[in-house]
């Protein structure tokens, strides 16, 4: 039966027929996915539970971070602005940061791929060079991003400058609707995003959110929403050990709901 008449058999019923990802393209971007040892102990910063993330105990040194999408939870920024670091937030859907503290600079946009002051938009370079010139400038400042944006991490990725992308040290975001990866339209979407951020950045954790479905595809086990920690590749120690997996610092996202552990295809070689 082809595309085009189950296209009109499917999609009254909200179901929309595509051609699937081929497994060879699929298999070698989970593989390059696949977390590295980073030769840093991971720590936990943020809540116990969702808005709370592993990072390398690689932060001294570190003086900004950029938090796009604040939502109801400010507590990770917390902790980092009481590391001493000044953060830069930005999320049009509210008014402010869920705490207050002097070291936050919020503006009430959302990082997109395009600039808009009518629509409330502005990219992810014109945000630095707007409120953190020092980091565009110099490439001996260095950050942290930390980014939880439902979805649209994807076309920030896309559009943000490799030089900039280079100045996080450390970068912390939770990839959504990664079951789409089996779909060969949205693989040409999501896969270059992430072979951009790996260019510069490798995985050193990932945490599935458990809010979601696991997809099972050729043999690959695809959370839908996964958390990732990735360092930037000149602060990795050779020889280090990979952490075992589920870690021990990891906390399930929804509290009442059964836990998903981290699917062998994504965890560290032996």
């Amino acid at each position: 039966m082809s595309n085009s008449i189950l296209r009109q058999l499917f999609c009254p019923l909200g179901f929309f027929p595509a051609k699937t990802t081929k497994c060879i393209e699929l298999s070698r971007l989970v593989e390059s996915l696949r977390i590295r040892p980073t030769g840093h102990n991971l720590i936990r910063v943020g809540p116990s539970g969702d808005g709370g993330y592993l990072l390398p105990d690689d932060l001294d040194g570190l003086n900004y971070c950029l938090s796009p999408g604040v939502a109801a939870c400010s507590d990770f920024e917390d902790e980092m602005a009481s590391r001493g670091m000044q953060v830069f937030l930005a999320d049009k859907s509210v008014d402010g940061p869920a705490v207050k503290n002097e070291s936050f600079r919020f503006i009430k946009k959302f990082i997109s791929s395009q600039n808009s002051e009518k629509e409330g938009l502005i990219t992810m370079d014109r945000w630095v060079v707007e409120q953190l010139p020092e980091l565009a400038n110099d490439p001996r400042c260095e950050a942290v991003l930390q980014m939880d944006i439902e979805g649209f991490e994807y076309e920030v990725l896309h559009n943000i400058s490799d030089d900039l992308l280079k100045r996080f040290r450390i970068v912390v975001i939770e990839f959504h609707k990664l079951h789409q990866l089996a779909d060969r339209f949205s693989f040409s979407l999501i896969a270059p995003a992430l072979r951009k951020l790996l260019k510069s950045h490798s995985v050193v954790h990932i945490h599935p959110n458990n809010n979601r479905r696991v997809l099972k595809i050729y043999g690959l086990e695809i959370p839908a929403t996964m958390e990732f920690t990735f360092l930037r590749k000149d602060r990795l120690i050779p020889g280090g050990q990979a952490s075992s997996y589920p870690h021990p610092l990891d906390v399930k996202c929804v509290s009442n709901k059964r836990d998903v552990v981290l699917p062998l295809c994504w965890q560290p070689q032996v």
